[in-house]
């Protein structure tokens, strides 16, 4: 990856965005996008919306959403330790030892999460979020200047490993909303024959509604979710439960009920005419993704999920292959720079 792109894409994972906190991650975004776009807009759930092709009669939604799991402030007790719950699917047990940052409205508050020591105990098998606690250093409540409702994300920076794969807290799916800012750059001196939403979408993590949000307002004819997925190539994961993905394998697409054969077949195609790998995942009855709300917006939009392998999902150590990053940026690119306009993604038509 050219050093420019690599140092966006960790300036995004360098920059806290938890679910419901994500304006700075998305001013970095807008600012970033707006020279690819003819038009940037906002909307009140905080997505951010790059406009290309606008006049095109047919309108393609890309969709990577900005913001990551969090904690949330829920308790301080008298001698200053700082208690919270989630925000998010976040793991209580990767926390243990983390250093972390609580945003608040007026500062950002650094902190430690604590560890019940070996020789008193150490960590029982059952613990849960409720169990941690934050050390600020205050010694008291009043001391900490945190109040509760403020987010917690660990202080964790991104590294590169063997120039091959990077690792860092909130690859989930800070990757996707660079993913979609790299398709719009890629695109600005294409002349492509559809009109184009590139959205980093917010609250995927929580609610998925800056996803509806997005779909309901820009009433696009189909919509692609580029977000992550489990990868199955390291120790201890049954891939005979879980699959077989791999990190270098190439973009993964989804196969289930929700996702629109036409639309995958699209995506199979131009992957097949550029020689490119993908790998498949199965979505039965839903994704899990941002996908699920935009399917169900206004009259129905079609729907896929490209997905980019990834290892430790939900940890603060999230790891992710370059190469899959910009496989599947010239997947979308490649699509898109052939699509006419005049696809028909209704299933009952040939």
């Amino acid at each position: 990856m050219e050093k420019e792109r690599l140092t966006f894409l960790q300036e995004l994972l360098h920059t806290p965005s938890p679910s419901s906190l994500e304006m700075q991650i998305q001013k970095k975004w807008m600012a970033y996008v707006a020279p690819f776009a003819d038009e940037i807009r906002t909307d009140h759930a905080g997505n951010v919306v790059a406009v290309r092709n606008e006049a095109a009669d047919f309108h393609l939604l890309l969709a990577g959403h900005c913001d990551e799991i969090a904690f949330v402030v829920n308790r301080i007790d008298e001698d200053g330790f700082v208690y919270v719950d989630k925000m998010g699917g976040i793991n209580p047990k990767s926390a243990i030892g983390m250093k972390v940052e609580i945003i608040g409205d007026e500062a950002i508050v650094p902190g430690v999460i604590g560890v019940n020591a070996q020789h008193h105990g150490g960590i029982k098998g059952d613990f849960d979020v409720e169990d941690l606690f934050i050390d600020c250093g205050a010694i008291s409540k009043q001391e900490t200047n945190v109040q509760v409702g403020d987010l917690v994300v660990y202080r964790r920076q991104s590294e590169v490993l063997k120039d091959r794969y990077i690792s860092g807290r909130g690859l989930d799916n800070r990757t996707g909303a660079f993913i979609v800012a790299e398709v719009m750059r890629r695109l600005k001196d294409e002349k492509i024959n559809i009109g184009i939403y590139g959205v980093s979408t917010v609250n995927e993590e929580t609610n998925m509604g800056g996803a509806y949000f997005a779909a309901a307002g820009l009433q696009p004819d189909a919509a692609l979710a580029l977000d992550v997925t489990f990868a199955t190539d390291y120790p201890s994961v049954d891939r005979r439960k879980h699959g077989d993905i791999r990190l270098d394998g190439g973009p993964v697409l989804a196969k289930g009920a929700p996702i629109n054969r036409k639309l995958n077949q699209l995506l199979e195609k131009t992957a097949k005419d550029i020689d490119m790998t993908v790998q498949y995942e199965l979505t039965p009855r839903h994704t899990g993704t941002d996908a699920d709300k935009m399917r169900l917006t206004g009259k129905g939009v079609p729907v896929s999920l490209v997905s980019l392998p990834l290892r430790y999902m939900h940890s603060p150590v999230e790891t992710a292959s370059l190469q899959d990053i910009e496989e599947e940026i010239t997947l979308l690119v490649e699509l898109i720079k052939n699509m006419t306009g005049k696809e028909s993604l209704n299933p009952l038509e040939d």
